[in-house]
């Protein structure tokens, strides 16, 4: 569902009611541990495209409490690469289970998908992308993400997906990295699938050693390239409360339609506003969603995800409450982490326990916002939170005792009868 609305008075809404924001916390201690990791070498010629799966990469083992995964993309002597020259397009890390006495083949592998809540998509533990080098994901105290407990006869692994596009002299540096079909001169995608024409850009049309339109008589080298990722731990005890792992994307509109079954699309197009719009200065693209959360609790922590165009991305509780607003920064510069006209980074929120609590089967609301003073190709509105479940007693004392009417303030105000909201 879209709509407009004055840009002006929606940046005001959403930064005089966002929940407390603040960077990853700097914590040391005797138990917590980091280290630094590279991936694999990938190589990059000017204007190609790598997107690549790394299984069985180096990571902390044993039952531990993940407390933070921070990357970046360096080149063979260690030097951060800015946006300008390399975009990372995304990166994104998940566990799986592979059999102590298997053969390492693929269909032996059981992935350890997030707790959801898109199905066949989004199932990473971490993920980000131009953002990752300013943007928090410490888990504050005391909580923690739960890895390194397999099933008996399987050990825990990790895999990991770097898409990058090399930028180096191509012809349009911003439809290179949202995927323009046309500059990739793609027709199908990486599965020899026709590509319909309606899309026009996206992840489809930039997949694995496909070629940005390069600048007549550029030259340029391939280069080596790797992510380099600090993963901070902490021995799990039960001094740790663990957290649950939510994905929400604004694309799936099956509740909306009154589907069953998650439709997350995970990218669409942002339209160039109409000259009407853009006499009254509202070139702002909304989209809104509404997705249920399974398991309810505390949300500790929240952020979104967001592309070039993005300005702020939101999430709201059934009664309208604002959880969380994720706003984008962006670059003023030329160096690594400050490049112009790139998001560097998007606000977290860390909340206190009991003042985002939600309910089992809550639905809630998400909202992105994206400028229209031109058209964006390929762009996303994720938000990723981590949940602290609430036990069986906690929950029937947050159960509504009767049926009411679900009403939402955001982006407008607007109800649902009582005999409709209760099957929500």
């Amino acid at each position: 569902m879209k709509m407009a609305l004055l840009p002006v008075l929606l940046v005001i809404f959403l930064s005089a009611h966002a929940p407390l924001q603040s960077e990853a916390l700097n914590v040391r201690g005797p138990r917590l541990k980091s280290k630094t990791f590279l991936s694999p070498p990938f190589l990059l010629n000017p204007g190609s495209v790598s997107n690549k799966f790394y299984y069985d990469i180096d990571l902390p083992r044993g039952h531990l409490a993940l407390k933070s995964f921070d990357a970046e993309v360096v080149d063979e002597n260690g030097v951060p690469v800015p946006l300008h020259e390399t975009y990372l397009h995304h990166w994104i890390v998940e566990p799986y289970y592979a059999a102590k006495n298997g053969h390492g083949l693929p269909e032996e592998r059981i992935l350890k998908r997030n707790s959801g809540v898109c199905e066949d998509v989004l199932w990473q533990y971490y993920g980000l992308g131009s953002e990752t080098r300013h943007t928090a994901t410490w888990v504050p105290d005391p909580y923690g993400i739960e890895i390194g407990n397999p099933p008996e006869g399987y050990e825990e692994k990790w895999f990991l997906n770097v898409h990058a596009i090399d930028t180096r002299g191509v012809t349009d540096k911003l439809g290179c990295v949202e995927c323009r079909c046309d500059l990739y001169n793609v027709t199908v995608d990486e599965y020899g699938r026709s590509i319909d024409e309606s899309y026009t850009g996206g992840l489809y049309c930039c997949y694995d050693q496909t070629q940005c339109r390069m600048k007549e008589g550029f030259n340029g080298g391939p280069r080596e390239l790797f992510l380099r990722y600090t993963v901070t731990w902490l021995a799990w005890s039960d001094a740790v409360v663990p957290v649950k792992i939510y994905i929400f994307d604004v694309t799936d509109s099956a509740l909306l339609e009154g589907k069953t079954e998650p439709a997350c699309k995970v990218e669409y197009q942002v339209e160039e506003c109409s000259s009407e719009n853009r006499a009254k200065n509202d070139c702002v693209d909304v989209m809104v969603t509404k997705q249920v959360l399974p398991r309810g609790g505390d949300i500790v922590f929240g952020k979104g995800h967001q592309h070039p165009g993005g300005i702020g991305a939101s999430l709201h509780a059934q009664d309208g409450r604002l959880l969380c607003a994720s706003m984008p920064t962006y670059g003023t510069g030329t160096e690594a982490g400050n490049e112009a006209g790139y998001i560097v980074g998007m606000s977290s929120c860390y909340l206190a326990p009991g003042t985002a609590t939600v309910r089992d089967g809550e639905a809630l609301t998400v909202v992105s916002n994206y400028s229209s003073e031109r058209r964006h190709d390929g762009v996303m509105g994720l938000f990723y939170i981590l949940v602290a479940e609430h036990q069986a007693e906690q929950q029937q004392h947050l159960a509504p005792n009767n049926r009411q009417a679900l009403c939402f303030s955001f982006p407008v105000s607007w109800c649902l009868p009582a005999w409709l909201s209760g099957y929500m």
